[in-house]
């Protein structure tokens, strides 16, 4: 008797030792999922090169060629060439035509960190991005898993990776790491956990202006949990110190550039030069429906419509639609991150990066999971961001403007 019930407790521990070695599936399906995806990126973006022809027209600021076409294709695109310059020869102002104080310095910062250990900045720039997008599918995993189900999750990390525009987060943008340091705050807010959501919520406004939005999201969602939970789970007063912490990234950037630069919104005035200046959406909008001189059937026949701003346009009409259904279902951090996220850049008074800028609304990614339950509605998630990333993302490659 004893010799059995020894010999079951030793097998119980040695299934409970092995219980703990197995991969939870937070972190195996969207790291498996994260693997699939950007090798389908690269496998694209390395076959693009060769096969199409590249644009005539280089963009007009410092990029570094490389004989390595990965390489090349991630770290030497469109503003890509900013970040990079902003590490080895520090950030410009006056005197340039693009003065790259418009790009916010947190990735530079992380970038000037490692750069020592891989001896180039590109090469840093790129395992940020990279790693940062690895972590946005492990925390935004546990946070639809956490709040909604595993189910849900399966299909929002899903959805988030194949987006069309989703290979940004492989270069040396902030998309990836904006998504890290959002998602993480949020997540680690809906835990009760607010004092892990602020180094992260510092970081959104240090990653870019649009980064300000995670301030009403977080006063949205201790709102929630103070209005719903018992009186023993409700967050402190204290908890409100978070968001309001939030905007210290965008003030410390802000006090660097008055001492360096003399003029605190210096970010703000560089942007001009890409055009970008305040404007009604509605003003935006009007002039993209302005009807064309020749009209607009003979207009599109010719194929002399600006099709570049018609995509971005639906793209913000899509993003916009999703904010406002989650404000209707009351899901209202959510919402205000998503509508904010839309309206924002949206009153730049351009519509170029648009559909770049509505990757990062990740609430959007949530509710279409949750209606990717219905069969037919993830069949066409699918079907439809599967070939626009690959187009996109072999247009980019050879140097075509995309976002």
């Amino acid at each position: 008797m004893d010799v059995k019930l020894n010999s079951s407790s030793s097998s119980e521990t040695v299934f409970n030792r092995l219980s703990n070695l197995v991969v939870p599936r937070w972190l195996w399906l969207p790291t498996l999922v994260f693997v699939a995806t950007r090798l389908g990126v690269l496998i694209v973006a390395y076959l693009a090169v060769p096969l199409l022809l590249e644009a005539t027209s280089p963009p007009p600021y410092h990029l570094r060629g490389t004989e390595n076409i990965l390489l090349d294709v991630f770290a030497s695109r469109w503003d890509t060439g900013f970040y990079i310059s902003i590490v080895e020869e520090g950030y410009k102002f006056q005197g340039v035509p693009l003065p790259s104080v418009a790009f916010f310095p947190l990735l530079p910062l992380l970038m000037a960190a490692i750069t020592p250990l891989t001896g180039d900045a590109a090469v840093s720039g790129i395992i940020i991005s990279n790693l940062a997008l690895w972590g946005t599918a492990v925390f935004f995993y546990r946070l639809v898993a956490e709040n909604y189900s595993a189910k849900v999750a399966d299909r929002a990390v899903w959805y988030l990776l194949i987006f069309p525009l989703a290979f940004y987060g492989s270069a040396i943008y902030t998309e990836s790491l904006f998504l890290l340091v959002t998602i993480a705050a949020y997540y680690f807010a809906r835990r009760g956990q607010w004092h892990y959501s602020v180094p992260f919520a510092i970081a959104a406004t240090l990653c870019r202006l649009v980064g300000i939005i995670i301030v009403p999201m977080l006063l949205l969602e201790w709102w929630r949990q103070w209005r719903t939970y018992q009186a023993e789970e409700r967050p402190s007063f204290w908890a409100l110190l978070v968001p309001a912490s939030a905007p210290l990234g965008l003030v410390s950037y802000m006090a660097y550039l008055w001492y360096v630069f003399d003029d605190a919104l210096a970010f703000a005035n560089a942007s001009a030069a890409w055009g970008r200046v305040p404007q009604s959406p509605f003003e935006t909008v009007g002039n993209l429906l302005q009807r064309p001189s020749a009209g607009w059937l003979q207009t599109f026949i010719t194929g002399q419509i600006h099709f570049d701003n018609w995509i971005d346009f639906a793209f913000v009409t899509v993003f916009l639609i999703l904010g406002i259904v989650l404000l209707y279902k009351g899901r209202y951090a959510e919402a205000a991150f998503v509508l904010l996220g839309v309206v924002i850049p949206f009153s730049s008074g351009l519509l170029m990066s648009q559909r770049r800028y509505m990757w990062v609304l990740f609430p959007a990614f949530i509710l279409l999971a949750e209606w990717g339950e219905h069969p037919w509605v993830d069949k066409v998630v699918t079907a439809v961001s599967l070939p626009l990333l690959a187009l996109f993302t072999a247009l980019y490659a050879n140097g075509y403007w995309v976002a």
